[in-house]
């Protein structure tokens, strides 16, 4: 079953659950919500950081929150957010079940 559905796997070295809480508040509409296009989101803490694994619809879908939203609020960076840019893996999906 080919999908459209794009993975975007993001490793903070150092980062605490504290750091993801002020990011991911800050990038995301509200408590609890995603982002449009963002269908999955999952984080956690990971050897050595704090990893962050999120599903979106599309490439484009992943390429906007992430030039739009994302990359301009670490750049400028969250307070009490994440200190690092993070190490990035992106992934088309082949499959995706829910």
């Amino acid at each position: 079953m080919e999908t459209s559905a794009y993975a975007i796997v993001h490793f903070f070295p150092g980062g605490t659950k504290d750091q993801y809480e002020a990011s991911v508040a800050a990038a995301h509409p509200g408590e609890g919500q995603r982002p449009p296009g963002q269908i999955f989101h999952a984080a956690g803490p990971s050897d050595g950081g704090w990893r962050v694994i999120a599903v979106h619809e599309s490439k484009e879908s992943w390429e906007s929150f992430r030039d739009s939203t994302l990359m301009p609020l670490l750049q400028k960076g969250v307070e009490g957010g994440f200190t690092t840019m993070p190490e990035a893996t992106e992934i088309p999906l082949h499959n995706l079940l829910m």
